[in-house]
């Protein structure tokens, strides 16, 4: 392809390098040439008429077939003078199905229906009414392509009438109007893993759009999307949640009950906890996907502070801050603090 005339305009040493890629070829794909080349080199050739002073003809090669043969793209040269592959696989599907948050923790079964193409059963998949067949393509004689000259080549082009089949269809299937394949309903049971998160494709293979003339079917991928809970937050395997504490619990500790995925759990509230302390319950966050072990679940404590208050709860509060003996002094900063919040 770099030594090809068109590519080189006015340039006779590519073309002559072009031809000899041309003669080596035309010696190669003949066994009796190759063998009289392998015992007699050029002279076991010429003496044949073989080369390209004896009557080798380069505009007569079929480059569709030499690059198709040597590289396996012959269908940029319209796949080598022949009627394609009738096999086609069939396309593959997309389905995007919501599920609860619950649901992607601990797994679940879902049912989804989508359509895709399938064989036709009136034809069979042939495209045409009973008792017919499909007919040579007039276009390009069956060979599924049409030649043409390109300066002193032959190329060849996907004939456009029978798109490379080489054969046409003139009575046409009613059910499927000569498509082969009908668009119908299906359904598909789905095994959703524990663990799943937003984003996670299941692939189910040879379940979407039939092939055509035997070949295989296409795939399904199902793109799960997971809901947002109202509680927790979720980050890989764990869980995250926040949980309000009264001023009175902070100071003088308590034992709270907290939500979780399975039920209430207590956690003990030490003397003197601060606001955004975290609480770690081990195991009680999400399940690895296909893998052993659990995530853990982080409970913030914040602590409420009152807005609204009785004339009791303030005179109580006024009680406690005069004995408190707190000075309202600004606290200086470590240097680890102030790194610390540097990244934050």
């Amino acid at each position: 392809m770099q030594c090809h005339p068109d590519r080189n305009p006015g340039d006779p040493s590519a073309e002559e390098k072009f031809k000899e890629c041309s003669e080596a070829y035309a010696i190669l794909s003949d066994p009796q040439k190759r063998a009289n080349y392998d015992r007699f080199g050029h002279a076991g050739i010429n003496g044949m008429g073989g080369g390209f002073g004896g009557g080798f003809d380069a505009g007569t090669i079929d480059f569709a077939e030499i690059f198709g043969d040597l590289f396996g793209f012959g269908d940029a040269f319209g796949g080598g003078g022949r009627s394609r592959s009738r096999a086609q696989r069939g396309g593959d599907l997309r389905e995007d199905i919501t599920i609860e948050f619950v649901e992607a923790v601990f797994g679940c079964e879902k049912e989804v229906t989508f359509r895709r193409r399938e064989i036709c059963n009136d034809c069979r998949g042939k495209g045409t009414m009973a008792g017919k067949a499909p007919v040579q393509c007039r276009q390009c004689g069956g060979r599924g392509q049409i030649r043409f000259q390109n300066g002193f080549l032959t190329m060849a082009r996907t004939c456009p009438v029978c798109q490379g089949m080489g054969t046409v269809i003139q009575d046409p299937c009613k059910r499927c109007k000569g498509e082969a394949v009908v668009i119908q309903q299906h359904g598909l049971k789905l095994e959703i893993p524990a663990g799943v998160e937003e984003g996670t494709r299941m692939l189910f293979s040879g379940a979407g759009d039939s092939g055509l003339h035997g070949g295989p079917k296409g795939d399904v991928y199902i793109v799960l999307h997971v809901k947002e809970h109202a509680v927790f937050e979720r980050e890989g395997k764990d869980l995250f949640c926040a949980v309000p504490i009264s001023v009175a619990q902070a100071a003088l500790g308590a034992e709270i009950k907290i939500p979780t995925l399975e039920g209430e759990a207590t956690i003990k509230i030490a003397e003197g906890t601060q606001t955004g302390t975290s609480f770690r319950l081990r195991h009680k966050g999400v399940p690895v996907l296909n893998g052993g072990g659990r995530g853990d679940l982080y409970v913030e404590v914040k602590v409420h502070t009152p807005t609204k208050l009785t004339r009791r709860q303030r005179e109580l509060l006024q009680e406690l801050d005069a004995i408190s003996g707190i000075e309202n002094k600004i606290e200086k900063r470590s240097l680890l603090s102030k790194v610390k919040d540097m990244f934050a």
